[in-house]
Parts: C-alpha cells; structure tokens; sequence
C-alpha cells in the first residue's frame, strides 16, 4: 500500500499518486462556488472581464501566499490559540455579509462606469484572509499532502499546484459573468441577478458556521 509520498536521498518526490489527487482537490476546491468565485461572476456582469482581471491576479496571488504561510507554520498556531481563528472567522462573515449588502444594493451598469470600481489587487489578497473557504482550502492541502520527511518540499509543490490551477478556475467565473452582460443589461434582470448573488454569498458562510 502506498504512502502519502514516495521519498528517498536521491530524488526526493511526492507519489504520482498523490500529486494527481492534489491535482484534482486544488481543481474542485477552486472551481466550485464560494466567496471568491461569486463575486467574480457579479464583477464579470457589472464591470466586464478586462476590469476584473486586478480582481482575478489578487485572489491567486492572496491565495498563494497564505498557502505559504499555512504550511510554514500558521496552521500549528491556530491550532493551539483557537481564538485567533475564531476572531477570523467572525471578521471574515462579517465583511462577507457587507459586500453581499454591496452587491444587492448595486445600481445600474452605467453608474459602474462613471463612479465604483471592481475589487483591486492589494483588496483581493487581503480578503483572502478573511475568506472562510480559502482558511479550509489551505489548511487541507498543507495537512493532507504535506510529508513531514520533506516538508519545505511538499509545502513548494503544493503552492506550485495551486497556484497554477486556481487562475484559470476563477477566471472561468468571471468570463461566465462577462458573457451574461448583453442579457443583464436590463436593470430589472440585473437586479435580481445581484439580490441572488447576495443570497448566494451569504449561503457560503454556512460551511464556516457549521
């Protein structure tokens, strides 16, 4: 039966094994709905794609380097002084719940052109750390397919893993938003797309409060 990884003095290496079912975790935990690609479908509607792209960059740059500080040791703090992750988890819900507000009381697409911006850069890397399902995504990945044998290595490889397969998975979302723009150009459709972008966020807390 295979272990988790396969390492020797010569060549050092995760098992095919495991790599390809990291592979496949970082391809469903990225693809699937949640804080991060919710609002990138509601930015592809309401700005368009090429201003949503500072969104995109931030959300796998935020993403990656919280990985980095999972597996360099943030995990074994959290475990041991659970109140830092509880204030966490409160902070993230909260601001969730105020970009839903943001969301449901957006106005038409015009008054996106003249007057608010999408999420930048330095904001999209910031919420990650408020972001209740990236704390699972990364906490998972650096317990599950980290070897304590090689760890720095398995910890590079499963950054590596991540960080090439999320862009292409939020930018999914963002592109399926941009092409809904022709349909949602009418503000009663638009409406009730944002009110259900709303509700659709605030559902994703339930993970973190169960």
């Amino acid at each position: 039966m295979l272990t988790y990884f396969e390492i020797s003095h010569e060549n050092p290496a995760m098992s095919l094994e495991i790599f390809l079912a990291l592979t496949g975790f970082s391809l469903v935990s990225s693809i699937t709905p949640g804080p991060n690609n919710l609002m990138l479908l509601s930015s592809g509607v309401n700005y368009g794609f090429r201003r949503t792209i500072p969104h995109m960059l931030g959300i796998s740059a935020g993403f990656g380097f919280m990985l980095i500080c999972v597996g360099l040791g943030l995990a074994q703090l959290l475990l041991h002084v659970p109140v830092i992750y509880d204030g966490l988890k409160i902070a993230g819900g909260t601001y969730l719940l105020y970009l839903a507000y943001k969301i449901a009381t957006s106005g038409p697409m015009e008054a996106r052109e003249e007057g608010r911006n999408p999420m930048t850069f330095w904001q999209a890397s910031a919420f990650q750390w408020v972001n209740p399902k990236a704390w699972v995504m990364s906490v998972t990945a650096m317990t599950a397919y980290t070897s304590s044998q090689n760890y720095l290595f398995t910890v590079a490889v499963v950054v590596f893993v991540f960080t090439l397969v999320n862009l292409p998975c939020v930018s999914i979302w963002c592109a399926f938003g941009s092409g809904m723009r022709d349909f949602l150009s009418n503000a009663k459709r638009l409406r009730v797309f944002n009110i259900s972008m709303a509700v659709l966020l605030v559902i994703s807390l339930w993970p973190m409060l169960a």
